[in-house]
């Protein structure tokens, strides 16, 4: 995947608006809106640190989408497959999404069921 593509797929998995990674980074939105366009320029390393940063993620992630180990383990809740469960997420549609979020729901509500009974 290109920075562009891992760009706009932590955007989403963050729920981050352009807005507020400009806000954040101090990279005028159209700057931070060009990167993110089907021909837009790639920034310059010192302007991918500041992205990185306002995401906390490596720069390394955002230009190859993968994450050194060390870097998944300091995040610990985001493991590899958390992170790989988010991004089927991000790629499904609005309804598709609900239906996950109602099943996780029931499962969590059921644990809580089968904890109160112990």
């Amino acid at each position: 995947m290109s920075f562009r593509e891992n760009l706009k797929s932590e955007l989403t998995f963050q729920g981050i608006l352009v807005k507020e990674l400009s806000l954040k980074t101090g990279i005028n939105k159209r700057t931070l809106d060009n990167y993110l366009r089907e021909k837009g320029n790639i920034p310059s390393a010192d302007i991918a640190v500041k992205i990185a940063n306002a995401l906390n993620v490596s720069v390394e992630y955002l230009v190859t989408g993968k994450e050194r180990q060390q870097d998944l383990e300091a995040s610990g809740i985001f493991t590899p497959e958390i992170r790989l469960i988010a991004k089927k997420l991000s790629k499904m549609n609005v309804n598709q999404r609900r239906l996950v979020s109602v099943l996780v729901n029931e499962l969590e509500n059921q644990m809580a069921s089968n904890n109160n009974t112990l």
